[in-house]
C-alpha cells in the first residue's frame, strides 16, 4: 500500500486521469481509482471530496447535477481545457520526478548498499 503522504501531490492528477475517460460522479470515482490499482490505493472520501472542490475552485473540473439517486441528485465532474493543461503538466512533473529518484536508486544500487538502508 501506498502511503498518504506520498501520492499526495497526485491526487489531483490521479482524478484528471480518470476523468479523461469522460465525466464521472464522486462514488464512481473513487471506484475506478481503486480498481484502476487493483485495490492498492483506496482513496478517502473526504479525501476526494476536498479535491474536487480544490479542483473546481481551480478551474481544472466543474461540476453539475444528474441523475437522482435515493431522492438526491448525484453530482457529476468534468475536466475542463484549464484541467487538460495542468494534467499534462502533472504528467511530465511526474516523469522528471521517476527520473531523478531512478538516479538515486541506481547509485545505491552501483555503491552495493542494500535497499533496506543496512551498510
Amino acid at each position: 500500500m501506498i502511503s498518504s503522504e506520498a501520492i499526495r501531490g497526485y491526487i489531483d492528477l490521479i482524478i484528471l486521469c480518470v476523468l479523461e475517460g469522460g465525466e464521472s460522479y464522486g462514488y464512481e470515482i473513487g471506484k475506478s481509482i481503486r480498481e484502476i490499482t487493483g485495490g492498492e490505493y483506496i482513496i478517502k472520501e473526504t479525501t476526494l471530496y476536498s479535491a474536487f472542490t480544490r479542483m473546481e475552485r481551480g478551474g481544472l473540473i466543474e461540476s453539475y447535477p444528474g441523475s437522482v439517486t435515493h431522492g438526491k441528485p448525484r453530482t457529476y465532474y468534468r475536466m475542463t481545457k484549464k484541467g487538460r493543461g495542468f494534467r499534462q503538466e502533472k504528467l511530465e512533473e511526474w516523469e522528471f520526478t521517476k527520473k531523478i529518484i531512478s538516479k538515486f536508486i541506481a547509485k545505491l544500487t552501483e555503491s552495493g548498499e542494500k535497499s533496506d538502508g543496512s551498510h
